[in-house]
């Protein structure tokens, strides 16, 4: 699971009523391997919806299917809802972003957090 790869995390243990998803959703690793790295356990990654009106302007990805995403629909990456996840949550995937969105989700998780 590098930067870019679109994985499957299970979120099926969410909180009651905290919005979380609550099933298995895909996301996009962003994490570097430099900071995540094998032996710590967790990845960096921006979730992933098919549902429109969770994609805030300047803080979403809208991602178009094609054969490398093997997306079946438009799909949308959540920067706004970046998170770290333990990998035993993960399950990899063949499919990817180009490197052009995943510089562009990087940059959109960056512009969340700077001061």
């Amino acid at each position: 699971m590098t930067p870019g790869s679109i994985v499957v995390v299970d979120w099926r243990d969410a909180l009651h009523g905290s919005g979380e998803p609550n099933k298995t959703r895909p996301a996009v690793v962003v994490g570097g391997a430099d900071l995540f790295h094998d032996a710590f356990g967790y990845l960096l990654v921006v979730p992933m919806t098919t549902v429109a009106s969770l994609a805030l302007h300047g803080a979403t990805l809208e991602i178009a299917p094609s054969p490398e995403n093997c997306c079946s629909q438009r799909s949308y990456a959540l920067a706004w809802n970046a998170q770290t996840v333990p990998i035993a949550r993960v399950r990899n995937t063949r499919a990817r972003v180009t490197d052009a969105q995943l510089e562009t989700l990087r940059d959109q998780v960056a512009r969340l957090v700077e001061r």
